[in-house]
């Protein structure tokens, strides 16, 4: 059976917690999916964490760097 891979699709972490009865976690897919039919069907939901990269970031010294 040939399956077609799901976008992920990046969510707050709020609405995680109101969704967390209808969802459960799957390690393989390292994210949310609906309990029941996620295995096959619906959304694939991860937290999206990429906002808090890009503000850590920020600032005039961004990289590791070591005096020579």
């Amino acid at each position: 059976m040939h399956t077609a891979r799901r976008p992920r699709r990046y969510v707050a972490h709020h609405w995680l917690t109101l969704l967390g009865p209808a969802l459960r976690y799957s390690s393989t897919r390292d994210a949310y999916v609906l309990r029941g039919v996620g295995g096959r069907r619906g959304p694939v939901l991860r937290e999206d964490r990429r906002h808090m990269q890009r503000r850590r970031l920020q600032g005039p010294e961004r990289r590791r760097t070591r005096a020579v």
